[in-house]
């Protein structure tokens, strides 16, 4: 039983991988074992993996025939995982060489069922920024509903977001087991994930230093139009407030949904008019229309009113609380164009 299984879910990933993996084989912490799940790559991705699968006996390869999602991919590695302890990698993404190790005696010192760490965001232009999960400390079960918990389930429109990154951490495999916690979904799949696994860890001890590279890559799914985005995040409310029930949260945050709902349709608007809606500006400004007009959506304009963001979104949440959706098509145009 390896001490650490680290998940990476692969596709179309060749331009990455091979950064990915060594990022693994460098560590100054050996007792790990490397599950890449190849999710149905078209590219050299899948080839990359056997490579380095017989190059070490602590990496395995594993393939799945067509292309079922990063959920999917993910789901596959902890089924086939060993370790005690589990960690994830994206693939465009690395660890600093004693990730592993420090994240390990972070916990064993801490007597912690979990760790976590900041990671460095690595810009397209080339500029850097580091972000913290918590204050480096260690954390009770109070403590972690207070710093991740509450604020995955409601706070989610004040300056700075807290953002459910999954690779931050190192998760105790029994808890994960016992708990039947799983994947679901291609986006926002962490936020519920974390949520879940939160509630149930008991000690998490946390450190300042950025111990993973994280690319923000144009790319990735996060930054391409989604067309039934309205479906998935409607299915990720159902997801969080059945979280919510089972876990006793919402007298915490009495008005989780209305700042969640916020949240979602802010996204929903930007993804509404991205590059590659084929709509036509009337087309999309009617969808935003209907959205704003639906009962949940409705319901969250008329009973918060939000602030603390940042100073662009603050502009569409005014621009929709007054029903200028015609300014706010021209504003999004205008945008596009620059």
């Amino acid at each position: 039983m390896p001490g650490i299984s680290v998940i990476v879910p692969v596709y179309q990933a060749e331009k990455f991988l091979p950064a990915c993996v060594e990022s693994v084989t460098n560590q100054t912490f050996s007792d790990w074992e490397l599950l890449l799940v190849d999710d149905g790559c078209t590219d050299r991705s899948p080839a990359i993996c056997d490579r380095f699968a017989a190059a070490d006996s602590r990496i395995r390869a594993l393939h799945q025939p067509k292309n079922a999602g990063v959920s999917e991919a993910r789901n596959r590695g902890l089924r086939e995982a060993r370790g005690e302890f589990i960690a994830f990698l994206d693939a465009d993404d690395a660890f600093e060489p004693q990730t592993l190790e420090i994240l390990w005696n972070l916990r064993q010192r801490a007597g912690a069922d979990s760790a976590a760490c900041a990671h460095r965001n690595l810009f397209p232009n080339g500029n850097t920024s580091v972000e913290l999960v918590l204050p480096a400390g260690v954390y009770d079960h109070e403590g972690i509903l207070e710093g991740i918990v509450y604020p995955l389930l409601g706070d989610r429109l004040s300056q700075p977001i807290f953002n459910g990154f999954i690779w931050r951490y190192l998760f105790s495999a029994q808890i994960l087991r016992e708990a039947g916690i799983t994947f679901e979904g291609a986006y926002l799949e962490d936020d519920i994930f974390l949520m879940e696994y939160f509630c149930n860890a008991r000690k998490l001890a946390v450190t300042e230093e950025p111990l993973y590279r994280y690319l923000l890559n144009p790319a990735s799914a996060t930054h391409r139009y989604m067309r039934d985005f309205q479906q998935v995040f409607a299915r990720f409310m159902e997801r969080k407030a059945a979280l919510a029930k089972k876990y006793g949260l919402e007298s915490a945050r009495p008005q989780w949904r209305e700042y969640s709902n916020w949240a979602g349709l802010l996204i929903a608007v930007g993804n509404e008019y991205a590059k590659g809606n084929p709509k036509t500006p009337a087309q999309k400004q009617r969808a935003v229309e209907a959205l704003c007009a639906s009962p949940e959506m409705a319901e969250a304009i008329r009973a918060v009113a939000p602030t603390g963001m940042s100073r662009n979104k603050q502009l569409v949440a005014k621009l929709v609380r007054n029903r200028h959706f015609f300014l706010l098509t021209q504003l999004y145009r205008l945008k596009n164009r620059i």
